[in-house]
Formats: C-alpha cells, sequence, structure tokens
C-alpha cells in the first residue's frame, strides 16, 4: 500500500469510527451540571450582539478568562437554539478534526505512517476522553485543542522556514487556544520538547576519534538560547493568562481551600491515577470525590519515586530513545496547570477531561516505544498487528459504553455514585445533583434518599439541606422542610433561596413575624427579586391585620 492511499484510508477509517462511537451523542439531553451557565445562559442565548461579545470578552463567570469558547457556545445556539443535538453534534466534529489533526502533525513530523495512525486512534478512541466530547459544557476542552494541534501544525512549517509571516500564525493560534481554555500554558514548553525530537532543530551527536568514541553535543549554547529566545513571546502570553486565570480560579474556588503539603501528595498520586486509568480504563466517573484527610503519605512518597524513577530512566534514555523523553514531559508538563498543586479544583480530585492533551505523550511513547522493543522479534509484524487489533477494538467498545452513561442526569449521576468510593464527603454532591434529577422527574421519594445520603456523608452541606427542604415542602411535611431550610440558612447565613422558601413556608404556618424577618433578608440580598417584595408587602399586611 502506498503512502498516500494509507494515509486516506486512516483518515476515513478515523473519521467514521469516532462518528459512530459518538452518534449516540444525537439523543443525548442536556445536563444539569455546568450546561447552564455555557448553554442556556442568558447571554449566551443573546447571540451575537455587541453587548453579548462585550460580555464574553470581559467575564469570568466560568472560572477562567475564555472568550472564543463563550463565542463558540452564542454561535451554537444561533443554530441550533436549545436543541441538544446540534451542541453535541459540534463537540463531536470538534473531536473528529482533533484526531485527523494530530494525525497529521504526528506523520509530518516523524514522517512514521502507522506509529502516528496508532496515536491518532488511541485519543480518538479512548474512553477516558469521552467526558471531553459527550459533556455539552466541556467544548472549551476540544475547541482549544483544536487550536493546540493548529498551533504545532504552523509551527511545523515556521521550522521549516522561520519567518515573521509564519511565526504570527504560531502565535495566532496559540493566542486563540488560550482564548478558549488557559490549559494551553504548557504549549511553548512542548514546542521545546519537539525541538529536540521529532524536529531535531536540537541535536545531539557522536564524534568518533581513534580507538575511543566521545560524545559531544553539537548544539552550541547559542542555539539553545535561539530556540528559547523565539519563544519569549510565547512564554509571556503563557504567563498573563496563567495569572489571569488563576486570580479568577482562586475567586470562585476560595471556599475550598487545602494545604500545600496535601496538594503535593495528592497531585503526586494522581499522576499515577490518570496512567491508570489509561491502561485500565474502569470505574471512569464524571465525579471523583477529593479524598481530604484520607490522603496516605506513605503512598504520595511511593508515588513520587516512581515518577521520579520514570523520569530518571527517560533522561538516560534520551539519545536512545528520544520519543520516551518527549512524551513523558509531554505528559508530566501538560497536566501541571490542573493537577491540583497550584489551584484545587473544588472538590474533584481529578477529571477524565484534564487527561485530554496529556495522554498524547504517553500514547506516543507506546506508539514509537513497543516496536523498538520487539525489534528483534521473528514475527515483530506480526505481533504489532495483533496488538492494534485486540487494543483498538478493545477501547472502541469500552468508549461506546462510557458515552452510554452521559445520556441524561439519573443515568450519568447513578453510574458516578456506582464507581465512585463511598467514604469521601465530596461525594455527597453528586448524591445532590441526582436527588435533584430524581425530584424534577417527580420521583420523589428516591430523590429524598439521595438528598439525605449527601446529608450523611456530609452534615454540611447546605444545598442538601436546601434542596431536602423544597421537596418535603412539596410532600407537605411543613415542619420538616422549616427544619432543613434553616439548617440551610445555619450553614450559609446569606443563602438567598433559603431565606425566600423559607418565608413561603412560616406564611402558610401562620407565623408572620417571623416570615417577614426571612422576606427582608431574601430582599437585603437580592434587592431585585420582585416576588420576594411582594411576599414582604403581603407578610407585613397579614402582620398588621394579625397584630
Amino acid at each position: 500500500m502506498n503512502d498516500t492511499r494509507a494515509k486516506v484510508l486512516i483518515c476515513i477509517f478515523l473519521m467514521v469510527a469516532t462518528f459512530c462511537i459518538y452518534s449516540q451523542v444525537q439523543d443525548h439531553e442536556f445536563l444539569s451540571f455546568d450546561d447552564p451557565i455555557y448553554i442556556q445562559n442568558p447571554n449566551v442565548k443573546a447571540g451575537f450582539t455587541s453587548e453579548s461579545v462585550k460580555w464574553a470578552f470581559t467575564t469570568m463567570d466560568s472560572e477562567d478568562w475564555s472568550p472564543v469558547n463563550w463565542l463558540s457556545h452564542m454561535l451554537d445556539y444561533q443554530l441550533y437554539g436549545m436543541h441538544p443535538k446540534g451542541h453535541h453534534l459540534t463537540n463531536l466534529f470538534f473531536h473528529i478534526a482533533n484526531a485527523l489533526l494530530l494525525f497529521m502533525v504526528l506523520h509530518r513530523m516523524t514522517g512514521a505512517l502507522w506509529q502516528s495512525g496508532f496515536v491518532a486512534a488511541m485519543f480518538a478512541f479512548h474512553p477516558l476522553n469521552v467526558e471531553s466530547v459527550a459533556w455539552a459544557a466541556e467544548r472549551k476542552n476540544v475547541l482549544s485543542t483544536l487550536f493546540w494541534l493548529m498551533t504545532m501544525w504552523a509551527y511545523i512549517h515556521y521550522a521549516e522556514k522561520p519567518t515573521v509571516k509564519r511565526y504570527g500564525l504560531v502565535f495566532l493560534f496559540f493566542t486563540l487556544g488560550l482564548m478558549s481554555k488557559p490549559m494551553l500554558v504548557t504549549l511553548p514548553f512542548v514546542l521545546l520538547l519537539l525541538d529536540y525530537w521529532p524536529l531535531r532543530r536540537l541535536k545531539f551527536e557522536q564524534e568518533r576519534g581513534g580507538n575511543e568514541t566521545s560524545e559531544k553535543n553539537t548544539a552550541r549554547r547559542s542555539e539553545v538560547f535561539r530556540l528559547v529566545l523565539e519563544k519569549i513571546p510565547l512564554f509571556l502570553l503563557s504567563v498573563v493568562f496563567s495569572i489571569i486565570n488563576f486570580i479568577a480560579a482562586t475567586k470562585s474556588l476560595q471556599a475550598f481551600s487545602v494545604p500545600l503539603k496535601e496538594r503535593i501528595i495528592h497531585s503526586l498520586i494522581t499522576y499515577l491515577a490518570y496512567l491508570q486509568k489509561m491502561f485500565w480504563p474502569s470505574k471512569l466517573s464524571s465525579f471523583y470525590p477529593y479524598p481530604e484527610n484520607a490522603l496516605s503519605v506513605t503512598q504520595g512518597i511511593f508515588c513520587g519515586m516512581v515518577l521520579v524513577g520514570i523520569t530518571f530512566i527517560s533522561i538516560r534514555l534520551i539519545r536512545k530513545a528520544p520519543y520516551f523523553a518527549v512524551g513523558w514531559f509531554w505528559y508530566l508538563g501538560t497536566l501541571v496547570p490542573v493537577i491540583g498543586i497550584f489551584v484545587q479544583a473544588g472538590w474533584a480530585a481529578m477529571a477524565d477531561r484534564y487527561a485530554y492533551i496529556p495522554l498524547i505523550g504517553i500514547f506516543i511513547i507506546i506508539a514509537w516505544g513497543f516496536p523498538e522493543l520487539i525489534m528483534n522479534w521473528r514475527y515483530k509484524k506480526k505481533a504489532l498487528v495483533t496488538l492494534a487489533v485486540i487494543v483498538i477494538p478493545l477501547a472502541i467498545m469500552t468508549t461506546w459504553v462510557q458515552v452510554s452513561y452521559w445520556k441524561n442526569d439519573i443515568i450519568l449521576y447513578k453510574h458516578a455514585i456506582d464507581v465512585a468510593e463511598k467514604k469521601y464527603p465530596g461525594l455527597a454532591r453528586t448524591h445532590n445533583n441526582l436527588g435533584i434529577a430524581l425530584f424534577d422527574q417527580q420521583k420523589n421519594e428516591e430523590a429524598i434518599s439521595h438528598y439525605k445520603m449527601a446529608i450523611k456523608l456530609k452534615p454540611t452541606h447546605a444545598k442538601a439541606h436546601y434542596n431536602l427542604g423544597i421537596i418535603l415542602f412539596a410532600e407537605g411535611k411543613n415542619e420538616e422542610a422549616i427544619s432543613h431550610y434553616k439548617m440551610a440558612i445555619k450553614l450559609n447565613p446569606n443563602y438567598t433561596n433559603a431565606h425566600y422558601n423559607l418565608g413561603i413556608v412560616l406564611v402558610q404556618k401562620g407565623e408572620m413575624k417571623e416570615a417577614v424577618h426571612h422576606f427582608r433578608e431574601t430582599v437585603r440580598l437580592r434587592p431585585d427579586l420582585v416576588a420576594a417584595r411582594d411576599n414582604l408587602e403581603l407578610a407585613l399586611l397579614r402582620l398588621q391585620e394579625l397584630e
């Protein structure tokens, strides 16, 4: 098979297989978690107006600054309205484009057809990437990765013939990627890795003389300096975006702070956890609760030693197997923004979507390393074909099943609870979210059980108390509802909705004086809430009549 024909067939296979695996997303619903923020947002639903575009470039409602992401959701809303099918298909088309771009970029850099195809296939089919594609709110992940790969493509052309125009294209795509999701801040470091392998702009060679072989670094300091210097604008852009988004993230996540020692231990464990899930993708979940006090120092030290050991080996083999060092440092480096050392992302220990770009580095190690490992085998080609025939279909089947869990809230949250560690307080959020979904489906008894489980796991979960109050009030159990509303307010004195709903129940009980107090609190917290003002006036009139 000639090279061109093989490339075309690989691209067709990637497109068709990826679409077939994810085609079920056409029947999926929007989720209650983050989808309302990104898609049902009034500013997004306003479409492309001067005010909405200005809002997209100034808001940090999503815990980061990502105007290009907001603009993509606005465009989707103008095209599809509130029909989930179109929004999900857009994510899928971006994922397919990413897989094709990854294949073409690797093949252009290395000339290795089948290794590049294998990496692209694992990226397209691996179940760990389902969250990024099947969750409409994660548009920013697939969109930013598209710009990441376009930046790499532009950089290849720049490396072949450095010009200002070609560098400008690299800078443009990188900027658009950062404006889609700030996780791209590590891309300049990856470009430096690619300078060593496979672009070989930084070379290490051997010189022979007499009977002795001496190893000499032919890349002088000036050449290394030049490669770093040309990326200074990219590094500066990364620094600016890192500062902006660090401020945004710390403001949003200030309610959940973790000591630095615990963050380091947890990060070391998480690095290996992602690898474990890549090689054995079982118990994948939409939410992994943070272990909090259950972190093991011994486990953290062990994981740290393993990471240092692999890093040491990769450096020792850097000339013999440069792909190993590049792939490993790609993985380590690109996970830094989301590994939890600098900012702990709320109650989540990790997230499948964070591995979308980092695991490309590990796929590269496997694709280039395994053939070299069995280089002297008699049946090398048969072994490689057999491996591909086993691994790729297994990934496809596992991914198909994983995609089905993202159909709606109830299926997703039930699966998350089934596979999660039951002892962690962070799991209370999943039980609470499931309770909301069940209540929407009028499955009150089941919803109550999950709200109570959320409170059992985390007694200070104000939202679970509030939601339990709502459903108990709907069931006519006013005394119990009042108890949980009051607990929600005790845990969060500025809980506007809890004050308002408590006022409603108290009016029904005839306790006007206390109802007036909670309506006044509601108006203080939300002066624009007309219903609260109306109910306050009515409660005051009733109170005067009673007096």
